[in-house]
């Protein structure tokens, strides 16, 4: 790290400067997908790299836990009575309801807020489609409603959807864009609201060097609802799958000494969902409402890739309870003393576990 005077603040007042928000995406303004940055933390020690060097930060018998679901083009222009909405398509649930989010157009492509509701209120689809609010999707909540939806959802969005996208972007960027080299399509038309980010700077040729190394993949699924660019909510309930052969594989790597390193929040979601309190990973599928949390603790997990979220975000809670609180004030200070980007199409943050133990002193780094 960088010696100098200053003090590192606490994490809650870091300031991430907006012109350190990712417009576009990694292929538009450098080589490629993998053309970003790369922060490695192992508790206080802090090093600055770029992506590409990312298997020699692993080691042969590392897995690394992916998600393999799809980005929705989950954006949809409708109309709730006289005014323009945007409905963003959250999480598919039981018996054909969607959970959904209505905004409204802010005029340059992206959208800003709008209440929810009231119960009963249709909106209009392109098409000929509507839905119907019905319900908040948690008590005392008006942002997320459960709504019933006339017609085929998932031909709704092939045909009418964009990606979401939010005023940090420059532009619009096709589905493509959204995708990682794990995504798969949902026979049921299930997919990600928002793209599990944490992989999308992986290639094919990433993906084949580090098995030619001895990582292994484990794939897995969590489709992730919209989260509020605004209100920082913690996650609410998502669908989730961890097939018998990624238990097995993640069992029998812990047990050999291999770490265990989940590519992206949602992957960790998934993965602690099916883990006992001793940590052994079975089979398991359906809802988590599971919010990983420093007290709670992580028990499957090991280190973590992910992309860098602002201070408020509730993602850092898992942050936290993977990599404690004071190195990940460390590795933050750092990401914003070397002007890394933020958000899905920015760089990205390995967490690996210490080494070995040794006191933790950030008081010399500056930015």
């Amino acid at each position: 790290m960088r010696p100098g005077s200053g003090a590192v603040p606490a994490l809650e007042t870091l300031q991430v400067p907006d012109e350190l928000s990712a417009r576009v995406p990694a292929e538009q303004r450098g080589a490629g997908r993998d053309d970003v940055r790369l922060l490695v933390s192992r508790g206080s020690e802090v090093s600055h790299h770029r992506f590409g060097e990312l298997p020699g930060r692993l080691r042969a018998g590392d897995v690394l836990v992916v998600n393999t679901s799809a980005t929705l083009a989950a954006a949809v222009d409708g109309r709730l009575g006289g005014q323009a909405v945007v409905v963003h398509f959250s999480t598919r649930g039981d018996g054909g309801r969607w959970a959904v989010e209505l905004r409204r157009p802010d005029g340059s492509g992206s959208t800003a807020p709008l209440a929810g509701g009231p119960a009963g209120a249709v909106v209009r689809l392109p098409g000929g489609g509507e839905l119907v609010l019905e319900e908040p999707l948690a008590p005392g909540a008006d942002r997320l409603w459960w709504a019933s939806v006339s017609g085929d959802v998932a031909r709704l969005l092939r045909r009418y959807g964009r990606p979401i996208r939010y005023g940090y972007t420059a532009r619009n960027q096709p589905l493509s864009a959204y995708q990682t080299v794990f995504a798969l399509p949902s026979p049921d038309g299930s997919g990600s609201a928002e793209m599990p980010s944490a992989a999308r700077p992986f290639t094919a040729r990433m993906v084949a060097e580090l098995v030619s190394r001895g990582v292994q993949f484990a794939p897995l699924v969590l489709h992730t609802g919209v989260a509020s660019a605004e209100a920082h909510e913690p996650p609410y309930p998502e669908r989730f799958g961890v097939p018998a052969a990624t238990a097995w594989l993640v069992n029998a790597a812990r047990a050999a000494g291999g770490r265990i390193v989940a590519v992206g929040t949602t992957a960790v979601r998934a993965l602690e969902s099916a883990a006992d309190p001793g940590g052994l990973v079975r089979p398991a599928s359906g809802w988590t409402d599971l919010v990983v949390t420093p007290r709670r603790g992580v028990r499957a997990v090991d280190g973590l890739l992910t992309g860098l979220h602002e201070p408020e975000a509730s993602h850092l809670l898992m942050l936290e309870a993977i990599a404690g609180r004071a190195a990940l004030t460390c590795a933050y200070s750092e990401a914003l003393g070397h002007r890394y980007l933020w958000h899905e199409f920015g760089d990205v943050h390995l967490v690996l576990p210490e080494e070995k133990p040794h006191s933790l002193d950030c008081s010399r780094n500056t930015w």
